[in-house]
């Protein structure tokens, strides 16, 4: 088997791997904990800030691109948090989470997507005019802007009944 043979089923191998994981992990009810729900988008936002301190600006196509990413990224998470179900245990103010399985399936979705039209686009950067360092900036503005979204929504519903359950209303 020659290199780029096994290069190749590890593109499709990775991907197939982590739908699975997180079609695994969403299929449980998990403890939300809403006071650490901003842990994970705020090392996710340091990572991209990190990320782009040490590239020059980006150019004004990339930048409408990233712009449109940006708001895909929030309208997908933000459906994505909408659509995730959250109880709380009315005695113990506990609260738990379930992705729905829509939500799962935009994941997977969009992850494979992710996958495919990220070969596509190293494989012709040259035709479509941009470099694979500014498609990897494009990809992590979408991941980063889904993933806060989605935790702000969740963050918002979960006080929310919090509050609600606290006051007894």
């Amino acid at each position: 088997m020659s290199p780029e043979g096994g290069q190749g089923v590890w593109t499709y191998l990775v991907p197939l791997i982590a739908i699975v994981v997180i079609v695994l992990r969403g299929v449980r009810t998990r403890v939300l904990r809403i006071e650490r729900m901003w842990i994970t988008p705020a090392l996710i936002l340091l990572a991209v800030v990190l990320t782009f301190a040490v590239q020059p600006p980006p150019r004004f196509p990339v930048l409408v691109a990233e712009t449109f990413v940006l708001g895909m990224g929030a309208g997908m998470g933000w459906w994505r948090g909408r659509t995730t179900e959250i109880k709380i245990n009315p005695e113990t103010h506990a609260l738990t989470s379930k992705a729905s399985p829509l939500g799962m399936a935009l994941i997977a979705g969009v992850f494979l997507l992710r996958f495919s039209f990220r070969d596509y686009a190293l494989g012709h950067a040259g035709q479509l005019r941009v470099t694979p360092v500014e498609i990897a900036d494009i990809f992590l503005l979408f991941a980063a802007s889904l993933v806060c979204t989605q935790r702000l929504e969740m963050w918002i519903r979960a006080r929310q009944l919090l509050t609600a359950a606290r006051t007894g209303a």
